[in-house]
């Protein structure tokens, strides 16, 4: 009977250990902050992109009209002209080059592109009245997500008192996945991701009677 009743001491004295130990267990909260982050972390980030990418594509949309107004304006001027024989001439290729000067902050124009375009694509035509002038965006076809369509572009513009429209496009990338579905304009007829966001910019002005 002793040695029962040594035994039964023993495990009542081992009881509070193993339960504050058991409790200290419950309690510990140790790494779980790493494995809350490590859960949380890629959508956080995912959004995160989103927001600045978002951010990002509709400064380069303001730019790019930022630009179109300070080409409009100097062509109405006669700040830049066409074929009229002047120092104020410029040629497409010259025009574009100061194009991309323009938005060189945030969009870069390689040689390459300024000679021939496969993201900045600009229409400069004049017109006899602003009734003339299009309003809606050029396009390969009537689907609402369509390419752009190029083959009427021109780069016509006229001389003192002619009416003139400038139009610039730009195929901005669109990187992250979450966004592209929402904010791309133009996707491929295969049904395959887009990546593209069509900026769109134009204005429409009548020269002055500039010497």
């Amino acid at each position: 009977m002793t040695v029962i009743d040594q035994k039964t001491d023993k495990q009542r004295a081992f009881a509070p250990f193993r339960l504050s130990r058991l409790r200290s267990l419950v309690r510990s909260r140790d790494g779980a902050a790493a494995i809350e982050f490590a859960l949380l972390a890629i959508p956080y980030f995912m959004v995160i992109f989103a927001i600045l990418e978002t951010f990002v594509a509709f400064a380069a949309e303001e730019l790019v009209s930022n630009a179109v107004d300070t080409m409009g304006r100097r062509m109405r001027t006669g700040q830049i002209t066409y074929n009229l024989g002047r120092t104020t001439d410029m040629s497409q290729t010259q025009f574009r080059q100061a194009f991309c000067n323009e938005i060189s902050i945030l969009i870069r124009c390689s040689a390459t592109e300024v000679a021939t375009p496969s993201k900045l694509y600009l229409d400069v035509q004049t017109f006899s009245t602003f009734s003339a002038i299009p309003t809606t965006v050029p396009k390969l076809s009537t689907d609402k997500y369509a390419d752009i369509n190029t083959a009427a572009f021109k780069y016509t513009p006229g001389g003192a008192g002619t009416i003139n429209m400038l139009r610039a496009y730009y195929r901005w990338e669109i990187i992250t996945d979450l966004v592209r579905p929402y904010i791309t304009t133009i996707r491929p007829s295969n049904g395959s991701m887009p990546t593209q966001y069509l900026i769109v910019a134009t204005t429409a002005f009548q020269n002055e009677q500039y010497p």
